[in-house]
């Protein structure tokens, strides 16, 4: 499953936009539900910030 890492998340969202799932909420920073979670990557994708790692 990808894990956040919180000191590069800027919380803009777009990994809570392409989630097929979502399973990734944002406030300060994102959050992946695992429970909601399917390991499919599309997050780490298109975080600009390469805040996301699997």
């Amino acid at each position: 499953m990808p894990k956040i890492i919180a000191a590069e998340c800027v919380a803009c969202g777009a990994c809570a936009d392409v989630c097929p799932q979502d399973a990734i909420t944002v406030d300060d920073v994102a959050v992946i539900d695992a429970n909601k979670c399917v390991d499919c990557g599309a997050c780490i994708d298109e975080c600009p910030s390469a805040a996301i790692v699997e």
